[in-house]
């Protein structure tokens, strides 16, 4: 038998006692942590205030000056002349006129090709005895008629000399082509160099008889933005700056030379087979 004494119950609960105060000591710094966490939060929540809500007129303001800061991409106008611009060709005639005397003309062109051939109008150059095409970057040549295509209305000019940087335009395809559709036509009316109109494709497969000539025009297509003298052989464009048509004419029932609604282009696919172009 064992000598050593029986151990008491107080000895018992203080071991007890001991290792539950052994077990806290290692969880207060944590516990205290936490404590001292939250203390601070409740005084900074009572020594800050929470910000006021907005009203409904700031919520305004904010979102008015955020659409006042945003850069809106550029119009399909803006990008369609962009595209065109360095393809466009100004035309100027001279020709003699019924009493002798020399009378000057002009129209509009763009080039198709990498060997500068020009489409315009044959109506615009067809009695010129001296035809001047003034290119994007200022280069000017005298042209020579290569091709004509009377039932359309077309004709193809060679320059004498090109500029030393020549952008074909890009053609599209008409049979794409929709009423409602964007219609976009640069020319330089009444003389106004390189100006812009914009409007929709208003019919198509359209027949016209211009009153100065025998033969009925048919296929062309029918624009309501701008048309008047000086954009005859200019292109039409559709939003993505591709050439659909070349202006023809335009229509008014009255004696005078000035737009009212109306305008005709011929198809590209039709134009460009005057100077060789595959059909579309």
């Amino acid at each position: 038998m064992s000598d050593l004494p029986p151990i008491s119950r107080i000895q018992v609960w203080r071991n007890r006692l001991r290792r539950v105060w052994l077990r806290v000591r290692v969880v207060l710094p944590f516990v205290g942590g936490v404590l001292a966490t939250l203390l601070g939060l409740l005084l900074y929540n009572m020594l800050v205030p929470p910000p006021k809500p907005l009203t409904a007129r700031q919520v305004n303001e904010i979102a008015i000056q955020a659409m006042a800061s945003a850069t809106p991409p550029p119009p399909f106008s803006s990008l369609v002349y962009q595209a065109i611009r360095p393809s466009f060709v100004f035309i100027e005639t001279a020709d003699q006129g019924k009493d002798g005397a020399m009378e000057n003309g002009v129209g509009s062109g763009v080039v198709i090709n990498d060997q500068g051939a020009i489409l315009t109008c044959l109506h615009v150059v067809a009695d010129a005895t001296q035809i001047k095409v003034i290119f994007a970057d200022g280069t000017e040549a005298t042209a020579q008629i290569a091709v004509k295509q009377p039932e359309n209305d077309i004709a193809v000019l060679q320059p004498s000399q090109l500029p030393e940087v020549l952008i074909p335009a890009t053609l599209g395809n008409p049979n794409a082509v929709r009423v409602g559709d964007e219609a976009y036509v640069v020319g330089n009316p009444l003389g106004l160099y390189g100006s812009m109109s914009a409007g929709v494709i208003s019919g198509l497969n359209r027949s016209f008889k211009p009153p100065d000539r025998d033969q009925r025009m048919e296929g062309l297509i029918q624009i309501d933005a701008a048309v008047n003298p000086g954009n005859s052989g200019g292109p039409l464009l559709n939003r993505y700056g591709q050439v659909i048509g070349i202006i023809t004419a335009l229509v008014n029932p009255t004696k005078e030379k000035v737009f009212i609604g109306i305008g005709f282009a011929v198809p590209i696919n039709v134009a460009g087979g005057a100077a060789g172009l595959p059909p579309y």
